[in-house]
């Protein structure tokens, strides 16, 4: 009787189980070493520092911030995202010490599955435990995974990745323990089913996952799919209901991830998909070349339909190939069906972001995460095949070592946003989202001139780009150009009314040249956008203030207090303005509370003092009064809205 794959697997020697983990463990992290410092970058900032429900680990963690944001509707990569918070706050070494746990494991789960499928599937005579290993190896240090492990939101794409190796993994060992009649397999496919649902609240893709593993089945172990269905329905049905919590969840983020992809977000299906012909052609490019990887592609605009033909006349071949050996008879595990299975684990993987219009990018590099493993496992037989075991195997061993100095070469881009941006523009330069970006990291260095070319610059490429009008305008307004930056302000809010910083900054350009009725509107206009503005609330109390309408200002200023309790400037506003009403005893309250919170400030002492003599409170209006020209000598100090 033939030994089982599971049997053969565990009767070699100990070494062979423990020292290609090793191997894949010290590749990683030899590759990733230099990337524990690298910043939060583009929307790791809306995912981390700007998420306020990850702040505690508590089931406000499982509801994720609605709309667009890379964790909307995905609630156990917003729990990753609390436990890191939980144990570095906003420090990034934890999330990306996390990001490459989870790559580690999803390329030890990756050697673990194809070394067993491998058993099942014989590649000649390749020993499936060193192929395996190459493939995973090559697999973990490939530059092309650098946006999934450094790029800390887009642990998206490699948890989900992690939990889809992981829902195939438990599969095969579960039919694996079938086929032993040991009645240990039950375990692994209740662990499939979990890592599948753990999937589908991580990133929409994982919704292919039960399908794969219907086709594993089918491809590898039962052979048609009416045998697959007919031994595994219940097993199979779970799976499917995995689909259910993942409906809810793209309900959530209204059916299109807030207006960023799926249909109706205003780009046509037919346009979209036409430009995936050349994202999977780069993607197979780089798969075998990845010299020249870029961060962001920017967003799909106008796009010239004859441009997708020659990519099409590469992967139409492609999935027609696949088509014929998916469909084409032949037992388990034969070379035909296995090629199919490799075809159909690319496109199929990549389907959901090739077929579902995005607005936010057509191309981007971290979708290979997965897909990439097809393309590592064909070429690794290819090579063996043709070359023969030993030069095949130590050709691989050299890719792996090359491609790993290459990955960590990427992380040096990695290190800034300045960096990071300027490598993208250097690649892109026609990219105006780019420009835009590079721009900003210019300006929080310090280098306004410079940030100001190009935000110049991206509006040349794009006239509609609203964050680079906005970013425009914050670098006249600070310059004095104040009649420009309106001009700008406007044409950002005329093209993205929602963004709330720029009503505030239109405000205060409005409120510098005292034109106060529309600052205050402007004002007013960011806190329907964004009740919870601290700052918006004061700059609206102000202007409230000095425009004479005290009753309202006081309003104003005690919800900014009640956003941020601990801000003297506001106690003592406030303060003021009661005293202005003739509210004096409630002034002296929040004089009182500003003295506490700054008491080494001479202001608040003297104005403290003046409410308090108001009163008649003589004795401590001196004492106010003495503490305050202890702090300034001279008692210079003349009291006055800040």
């Amino acid at each position: 009787m033939a030994a089982s794959p599971a049997s053969r697997i565990e009767a070699g020697p100990g070494w062979r189980r423990w020292l290609p983990g090793g191997l894949i463990v010290l590749a990683a992290v030899a590759a990733y070493h230099g990337s524990f410092s690298g910043p939060l970058v583009y929307d790791d900032v809306s995912s981390i520092a700007e998420n306020p429900t990850i702040r505690h680990l508590s089931l406000a963690a499982l509801a994720p911030p609605r709309g667009g944001l890379t964790v909307s509707g995905r609630p156990v990569l917003n729990l990753s995202f609390a436990l890191n918070y939980a144990i570095s706050g906003t420090n990034v070494w934890s999330y990306h010490a996390a990001n490459l746990l989870i790559h580690i494991l999803a390329g030890l789960v990756l050697f673990g599955l194809a070394r067993r499928t491998m058993l099942r599937a014989p590649a000649g005579r390749l020993d499936p435990t060193w192929g395996a290993l190459a493939i995973a190896l090559v697999w973990t240090v490939h530059p092309l995974q650098t946006e999934s492990v450094m790029y800390l939101a887009q642990r998206a794409e490699s948890l989900m990745g992690l939990f889809y190796l992981l829902t195939l993994y438990a599969f095969v060992r579960w039919v694996e323990g079938e086929a032993a009649e040991d009645g240990g397999g039950r375990a692994w496919a209740w662990l499939s089913v979990a890592s599948c649902l753990l999937g589908m609240g991580t990133k929409e893709v994982m919704a292919t996952a039960p399908l794969l593993v219907l086709l594993y089945d089918r491809t590898f172990v039962a052979g048609t799919f009416r045998a697959a269905w007919r031994r595994r329905s219940g097993f199979y049905g779970c799976l499917a209901a995995t689909w259910l919590p993942l409906v809810a969840l793209v309900a959530s983020t209204g059916g299109n991830r807030g207006g960023t992809a799926g249909f109706g977000i205003g780009v046509a299906w037919w346009h979209y998909v036409l430009t995936q012909a050349e994202a999977i052609a780069r993607y197979l490019w780089l798969s075998v070349w990845p010299g020249r990887l870029v961060f962001d592609y920017e967003p799909l605009r106008a796009w010239d339909e004859g441009r997708a033909v020659p990519y099409a006349l590469v992967v139409a071949p492609l999935v027609a190939a696949t088509a014929w050996a998916l469909l084409r008879p032949g037992r388990p595990g034969s070379a035909g069906r296995a090629l199919g299975f490799a075809g159909a684990w690319f496109f199929g993987i990549l389907a959901p972001t090739s077929l579902l219009p995005s607005g936010v990018q057509a191309i981007a590099e971290h979708r290979m995460y997965l897909p990439l493993a097809a393309v590592v496992a064909v070429l690794v037989i290819g090579l063996y095949s043709v070359l023969g075991r030993t030069p095949a195997l130590a050709l691989l061993l050299a890719a792996a070592l090359g491609l790993g100095c290459a990955t960590a070469r990427r992380g040096e881009d990695y290190r800034s946003n300045l960096a990071l941006w300027a490598d993208t523009v250097a690649k892109r330069p026609g990219n105006a989202f780019a420009q835009n970006n590079l721009g900003q990291a210019l300006f929080l260095q310090g280098r306004v001139a410079e940030a100001e070319a190009r935000y110049v610059q991206a509006l040349q490429l794009d006239p509609g780009n609203a964050l680079a009008h906005y970013n425009l305008a914050n670098i006249l307004g600070n310059d004095g150009r104040t009649s420009r930056a309106i001009s700008e302000y406007a044409e950002a809010l005329k093209l993205q009314p929602d963004l709330f910083e720029a009503h505030n900054n239109l405000g205060l350009a409005f409120w510098k040249t005292g034109r106060l009725p529309d600052a205050i509107a402007e004002f007013e206009a960011t806190l329907r956008l964004h009740p919870d503005s601290f700052e918006a609330h004061c700059n609206l109390a102000e202007v409230l203030a000095q425009a004479g309408r005290l009753p309202e200002a006081i309003v104003q200023y005690g919800q900014a207090l009640r956003i941020e309790p601990a801000s003297a400037a506001v106690e003592e506003n406030l303060g003021l303005a009661l005293a202005q009403v003739d509210r004096v005893p409630e002034a002296i309250t929040h004089f009182e509370a500003a003295v506490r919170i700054d008491p080494g400030d001479a202001e608040l002492h003297y104005n403290l003092g003046m409410a308090l003599g108001h009163v008649g409170r003589d004795a401590e209006a001196r004492g106010e009064f003495e503490a305050a020209d202890r702090l300034h000598p001279g008692n210079g100090v003349a009291p006055g809205r800040r």
